[in-house]
């Protein structure tokens, strides 16, 4: 992956990446094997830590996991979080046994100021087929979808459509899907009903939290 020295660099990286960027579905028929990616930062040093999560999505089983320290290499700038996470993230991919047939990232796609958030970062240097779940809204604006699992409202900025607000549990806030990769809004949507049966975020989603927060103590 490429790296950068600067914010003026960072966006035209993203611009040349997003070139390559493929918004048409490629997933299999019935994928099996989801992965779950997140990364954690100690409040007091550097440290920071990937993990990445590999479910049966045919039967809910966790297949393998992954954690892999590291230092912080780039500030944190709204819009460029993915120059943060993605090489950590990409080491910790590197070492899963098994290549999952999608990847979802807690943080967002298309839905970001220059339409290539951290999903579509990842998976445009991997090929693999991502997509974004965020607890927050970062671009756009909505309507509150209905009450019940599985509601969802667009998201969108004028015209154009960024995202859903999906409801997936009843009476609980929604979450926020955008497509990343290789991927498309209805697959990602069904997907992460699939991935959140019982909780708000997808459980891939916060077994990587739970993974990365525990390493770093």
């Amino acid at each position: 992956m490429p790296g950068a020295e600067s914010v003026a660099e960072a966006e035209r990286i993203q611009q040349a990446l997003r070139q390559s960027l493929v918004l048409d579905d490629c997933l299999p028929a019935a994928p099996t094997l989801v992965a779950g990616v997140d990364v954690s930062y100690d409040k007091v040093s550097p440290r920071i830590t990937a993990a990445a999560v590999v479910v049966d999505l045919t039967t809910g089983v966790e297949v393998e996991s992954v954690v892999v320290p590291g230092e912080v290499s780039f500030p944190y700038l709204p819009g460029l979080l993915a120059f943060r996470e993605v090489p950590l993230v990409l080491a910790a991919l590197d070492r899963l046994g098994h290549r999952p047939d999608v990847v979802v990232c807690d943080g967002y796609g298309v839905a970001h100021p220059r339409r290539f958030g951290l999903a579509c970062h990842l998976g445009v240097v991997t090929g693999l087929p991502t997509f974004g779940v965020a607890k927050t809204p970062f671009v756009g604006s909505f309507d509150e979808p209905g009450v019940r699992r599985g509601d969802w409202s667009a998201l969108r900025d004028d015209d154009e459509v960024l995202g859903r607000v999906l409801r997936t549990q009843t009476g609980v806030k929604p979450v926020f899907v955008s497509v990343g990769h290789r991927t498309s809004l209805d697959r990602a949507t069904t997907l992460t009903l699939d991935l959140s049966a019982r909780y708000r975020l997808p459980e891939v989603i916060r077994r990587a939290d739970f993974l990365s927060r525990e390493a770093l103590r």
